[in-house]
């Protein structure tokens, strides 16, 4: 094999290895929600009262997240282009890492908490904005669009609370 015919071998399987299907990008979706909305509804009761109802809501809308990427993946639009494949997101190795559940104990820290929810939020919105840029036109894009949007709105939630229980001494 000539030397130039090697580098452009090598070029397209860097150039693949730097890709996913939209299958496998769903399936980790799908784990990261679940994971997330495992997450949240096991700190319900550990966490003070303080942030209670936000760790409710997120559990919640981690719920949504689950079922609407369930449903997408087996929508008949979408089926057909599963084996497509897409950029992987610069940052996929720190979405891919949230993918476990973290163990904060029985009786975590608000700031704990909200720590390790803006650090899943940031990573989810990223991971969704870059997935939307490179998506294929339609459903699965929009799909991309419209959650990164919700996790930045989650994330300037959590920023606003983190703020006003760690910095201002405290809710008011």
């Amino acid at each position: 094999m000539s030397e130039k015919h090697k580098e452009g071998h090598s070029k397209s399987y860097k150039k693949l290895q730097g890709m996913k299907t939209l299958e496998e990008i769903l399936d980790v979706a799908i784990s990261f929600e679940k994971t997330a909305r495992d997450f949240y509804s096991g700190m319900i009761p550990k966490v003070s009262k303080n942030i209670r109802y936000l760790v409710e809501e997120l559990a919640e809308e981690e719920q949504e997240h689950f079922d609407l990427f369930s449903s997408l993946k087996d929508s008949p639009n979408v089926k057909k282009q599963l084996k497509k494949r897409i950029k992987t997101p610069t940052e996929d190795h720190k979405f891919s890492d949230f993918v476990q559940l973290l163990d904060l104990g029985d009786k975590p820290d608000d700031q704990s908490i909200l720590q390790y929810a803006l650090a899943r939020e940031d990573a989810a919105m990223k991971q969704y904005q870059e997935l939307a840029d490179n998506a294929p036109e339609g459903e699965l894009k929009d799909t991309f669009q419209f959650l990164a949007f919700e996790e930045a709105e989650h994330k300037l939630e959590l920023e606003k609370k983190y703020y006003e229980i760690i910095h201002s001494g405290g809710p008011q």
